[in-house]
């Protein structure tokens, strides 16, 4: 399944729909909240609040930039509104604090949200102590993942080598620029909205539909490697 792990020293993780399964129902609570904003600020139905939010989702990485390009907003002001929904549902999650804490190395949160919601979820998860750093959308200037300023914003914050980084995401395009880096890339394939595009590349190293039996799998190859 695996080359050897035991070169792996920082292990990056996408927060929503990596760290829980979509299942949960996160997704839809976050999509509604985005709908709404985007109905309000244009005075726009539903049904065409939607199509708008789809669109700048596939064209500008998230809502939120495609309405920074053509409105200007304040990112600060949507962030706090769209997650503003409680996080209950989290509680459908299967545990993973003990697959991330015997990782060896670096444990990194890099994300399209902002880093209080990250908090947020990571706390509903278990998972709060776990990550040295969390790089969000804040961070690199909301130019979004798979944007290519986001990553370089990883590596400048956190100054890892992809070389020996492992990076876990459930949208298959933001892991394209990851693999470039040298990054071993892993697609969280678990039916993410819009999640499989750009699906079809070499730049996806392995696939799984659960972040929790991928791990179970990861630290299986880890102790046989250090039994060697």
């Amino acid at each position: 399944m695996f080359a050897s792990l035991k070169a792996i020293d920082s292990w990056i993780f996408d927060l929503d729909n990596t760290l829980y399964p979509v299942s949960c129902g996160i997704h839809a609570l976050m999509d509604d909240r985005i709908r709404g904003f985007v109905a309000r600020l244009l005075k726009l139905s539903d049904g065409e609040a939607h199509r708008v939010q789809k669109d700048y989702f596939r064209s500008h990485g998230t809502t939120l930039n495609g309405l920074m390009a053509d409105y200007g907003i304040d990112p600060h002001d949507y962030l706090a509104d769209v997650h503003d929904f409680p996080l209950e549902r989290l509680d459908r999650a299967p545990p993973l604090a003990g697959k991330i804490s015997v990782l060896p190395g670096r444990k990194i949160i890099f994300t399209n949200a902002d880093a209080p919601y990250a908090r947020r979820v990571l706390a509903r998860l278990g998972l709060s102590g776990l990550f040295e750093e969390i790089v969000d959308i804040h961070s690199f200037g909301y130019r979004p993942k798979p944007a290519e300023a986001a990553y370089r914003t990883l590596l400048e914050k956190t100054s890892l080598n992809p070389g020996t980084a492992i990076f876990f995401e459930d949208q298959a395009r933001n892991l394209a620029p990851a693999k470039a880096l040298g990054m071993t890339t892993v697609w969280i394939e678990n039916g993410s909205d819009l999640g499989d595009l750009q699906s079809d590349g070499a730049h996806i190293d392995h696939r799984s539909p659960c972040l929790a039996a991928f791990l179970d799998r990861v630290i299986e190859t880890l102790a046989l490697e250090n039994a060697e």
